[in-house]
């Protein structure tokens, strides 16, 4: 018999710096501030809006992977998936920075069998990734963010 996953089976998260605090302060520290949150890395992640066609950055928990990142589009366990999802589907070309690192990106979805393995890899950072997925019946996506390079 399986265990249900419970979130008082985690720590409580510091949210004491989150969405456009967050972003703010990444920017303007290079990382510094903002990198590391609840322990975990993060990095910014500029989307094109697919209806606005405006920039939208968010600060998401990365994981690396070789040369590069993957991020998980959890949104929490939400039934649906985040907006920043959606806009990659509409337009993959990415902005990323990583502390003061900046490149373009183009972002995919993970596909078996890589999804597994990066999934599992994830979830030795973020074990509530999990928990997320537990609340949802929507496979949730993993997105691999492929270096441009000049």
């Amino acid at each position: 018999m399986s265990k249900t996953i419970k979130e008082s089976d985690f720590p409580p998260s510091d949210l004491s710096l989150l969405n456009e605090d967050h972003v703010r302060a990444y920017r303007e520290t290079d990382g510094a501030t903002g990198y590391l949150w609840n322990g975990v890395p993060t990095l910014l992640l500029t989307t094109k809006g697919r209806r606005s066609g405006e920039p939208r950055t968010i600060a998401i928990i990365c994981t690396a992977d070789g040369n590069g990142y993957f991020i998980i589009a959890s949104k929490g366990g939400a039934p649906e998936h985040p907006k920043w999802y959606l806009n990659i589907l509409e337009e993959p070309r990415v902005q990323v920075q990583v502390r003061a690192e900046k490149f373009e990106a183009i972002a995919r979805t993970a596909e078996s069998p890589e999804r597994e393995r990066l999934w599992a890899e994830a979830c030795k950072y973020w074990p509530k990734y999990d928990l997320y997925q537990s609340r949802t019946s929507r496979k949730i996506p993993v997105v691999v963010l492929e270096r441009v390079r000049p």
